[in-house]
């Protein structure tokens, strides 16, 4: 049974001071919030003039644009300073514990309501399930999986050990609820600092193992804040992803979950440490990901002796790094410090260290330009962080892609609702022409499900056959890369033996199985144009004959596929990407050549094959569920549409009501609303309207 708390407190977590520039790069999300306002104030006039089926699909688009919350990831290995980022993020300089190691694999999210939409600030929290728990017990995760397979019973007991130690330490905390909580999800009207220590950080790190704080901490799936922000024009959601460097490797699964539904992430990076395989790690994970969703922060320069030297040397390092490893070179490279904000929003900046202050003095020389002169200095501080060309760069992505693509979607989706009821209106009066050859209304919308039902039907297997092609393709590619490092390991038993240690990148299997994906994604887009415009093309020919010259204005909007998911779980740290301890055991546990060979391909053949299942089937389901959601929300809106004109009177006596009364107004309204929403999305871009035939 779920637990639902509420409960009115006054959270003892800082908000922001007010600093003026602290909306400093939003200034583009504030647009994009009025347009969305006035283009829920449109789809609510046209509420009040549409039929009652139509009616259900302008409340559809309603509850998309409300809905509205693009979503960020953060990245960044444990020490790196990236829950501090987030707090400065959020305008909450002390929301999330961010002074203590939080060992737990927590993703938080915090869903931050614009002023003009304040919610109730409240939270909730996941427990692991049962399955969770019990692979963790039992594989040791995934390096326990990984140990496993490659015969490291020493490597596999150190993490038994562990495990063990951490169930216990749960059950000493949790007693009989410790099964209880299992899958159980606990809700409250609130959120305070005790709260949050209390789920989200261990409690080991406060030393007494029977305080509540991190009571919860080791069986917490995830944790979900609401609050408000001052700042914020629209809603954003911010993900703060735990640091991926734990030994079961929990973090990296749950941090790949998170990216799968988002459209953007922030990788944060420390300027005062070079770039460790932690790091190595989070690079494999974006480098699935367009160079444009990637934004990679350089934090805590405030840590740097002398940032205006050393920022030029760090960010080239990171350049070559991307280009070394396949990441995304074109990835945009800011620095500042999350430190410094927060002494910001805190009004502390007197509390900074010597070397802090030092640097923040030698990071102005560079960055204020002339104008700075004017701010205050809480402001100052702020603009130095970085936080607001962090804002800009994040802010110009969500317009460019996710705002965009909802602005376009539903003014084109409008715009069809709003000249089918006004073709319903024509109807009405009698406006199909002397002669025409039309259909019946209940013959029409039987074609009309038959056409749906062969376009699904017909898509369902064009998708079948570009998922199997990309079995075959990955497959293929697999096969390649077992072949290659195969013999790459005899040849290097030959010519050293087995006294050095041999390791082989998986890069080149990623990059196979990237270019596979690519070329499934061009193909399903492919696909999906021609069905769309096919299945468009039916449905006019359909209106057309059942409703004569009366639906020849309707402008129908294409059915569009939305970007589709990257391939995140290609990124998946599999047996080879370890050069390390854990492979150098492995590696002299092995007697003789063919046991190496055997062994190898035992371990690399298992290894590889949860990593093949999430590419062949994960990825390319979700992949079909968006396109085939797409072909199916333009069927379900024209059947709404024409299930509302069929319900038209066909009394030549109601024209006179469409000239002067009631209706006469509604038609008024709709051709008003057709102009704005023409407006919204360019006469360029609104197909023609529907031909009689």
């Amino acid at each position: 049974m779920n637990l639902q708390i509420r409960q009115e407190t006054k959270p003892d977590i800082k908000s922001s001071r007010r600093i003026s520039n602290l909306r400093n790069g939003l200034e583009g999300l504030q647009q994009l919030g009025n347009d969305l306002d006035s283009l829920d104030g449109l789809l609510m006039q046209l509420s009040n003039v549409t039929g009652k089926n139509t009616l259900k699909t302008v409340e559809r688009m309603r509850k998309d644009v409300a809905a509205f919350e693009p979503t960020i990831t953060v990245l960044g290995q444990v020490k790196s300073g990236k829950t501090t980022l987030v707090n400065a993020m959020a305008g909450w300089a002390d929301l999330l514990p961010s002074d203590v190691n939080p060992w737990t694999s927590v993703v938080t999210s915090l869903h931050m309501k614009p002023a003009s939409r304040r919610a109730e600030t409240g939270a909730t929290f996941q427990f692991m399930t049962e399955k969770n728990w019990d692979r963790l017990l039992n594989q040791g995760g995934r390096i326990g999986e990984m140990a496993s397979r490659a015969g490291a019973e020493s490597e596999l007991a150190k993490i038994g050990e562990q495990i063990e130690k951490v169930r216990a330490k749960a059950q000493r905390r949790l007693g009989r609820k410790f099964d209880l909580l299992l899958g159980e999800t606990h809700s409250y009207g609130y959120f305070d600092k005790n709260l949050l220590e209390r789920y989200i950080v261990l409690g080991d790190d406060f030393g007494e193992e029977d305080s509540e704080q991190g009571r919860f901490a080791d069986i917490l799936s995830s944790a979900d804040l609401h609050l408000n922000s001052e700042a914020l024009p629209v809603p954003l959601c911010l993900r703060d992803t735990p640091g991926v460097n734990d030994t079961f490797m929990m973090r990296e699964q749950v941090t790949i979950q998170a990216l799968r539904t988002s459209k953007f992430c922030v990788v944060v990076l420390s300027a005062g440490q070079a770039l460790t395989s932690v790091d190595m790690g989070l690079i494999r994970l974006i480098s699935n990901l367009k160079s444009r969703n990637v934004l990679i922060f350089v934090n805590r320069i405030d840590e740097l002796p002398d940032p205006v030297n050393q920022v030029p040397e760090i960010e080239n390092s990171i350049r070559q790094t991307l280009h070394d490893r396949q990441g995304p070179e074109d990835a945009d490279i800011l620095f500042g410090s999350a430190y410094w904000a927060n002494k910001a929003l805190s009004g502390d900046i007197e509390g900074m260290s010597d070397l802090s202050g030092k640097a923040l003095c030698d990071w102005a020389e560079v960055v204020l330009d002339a104008n700075s002169g004017k701010l205050a200095p809480l402001e100052m501080v702020w603009e130095l962080s970085g936080i607001g060309h962090l804002f800009q760069a994040l802010s110009d992505r969500v317009i460019e892609g996710q705002g965009e693509q909802l602005l376009q979607k539903t003014a084109k989706n409008a715009l069809t609702v709003a000249t089918s009821e006004q073709a319903a209106g024509m109807v009405r009066i009698g406006a199909k022409g002397a002669g025409e050859d039309t259909l019946s209304a209940n013959r029409a919308l039987r074609a009309f499900r038959d056409i749906s039902t062969f376009h699904e039907q017909a898509f369902d297997a064009e998708l079948d056959a570009a998922i199997a092609d990309y079995h075959t393709r990955a497959d293929r590619a697999h096969a390649k890369f077992m072949d290659r490092a195969l013999r790459s390991l005899l040849t290097h038993l030959e010519t050293f033996g087995k006294d050095h240690v041999w390791d082989y990148d998986p890069v080149g299997l990623r990059m196979l199985l990237r270019s596979a994906h690519s070329a499934f994604g061009a193909r399903v887009r492919s696909l999906a144009q021609s069905r769309f415009e096919a299945a468009m093309a039916d449905v006019a020919e359909l209106y057309a004959k059942t409703y004569g010259s009366a639906v020849e204005n309707i402008q129908m909007a294409h059915a569009v596929l939305p970007d589709l998911p990257a391939p995140i779980s290609l990124g998946q740290t599999i047996a080879l990407d370890f050069n390390d301890g854990w492979w150098i055991s492995w590696w002299n546990r092995i007697r003789g050549f063919n046991a190496f060979s055997k062994r190898f391909q035992n371990l690399i053949a298992r290894e590889t094959e949860d990593f093949m299942t999430q590419s062949k089937e994960i990825q390319t389901r979700q992949v079909r569920d968006i396109a085939k959601d797409c072909l199916r929300d333009f069927f379900k809106q024209h059947d709404e549409i024409i299930q509302d004109i069929n319900s038209a009177t066909d009394a030549k006596e109601i024209g006179k009501l469409f000239e002067n009364g009631e209706d006469g107004q509604k038609r008024a309204q709709l051709g008003a609303l057709i102009a704005q929403f023409g407006a919204l999305v360019g006469q360029d871009s609104v197909d023609v309207g529907v031909a009689a035939q």
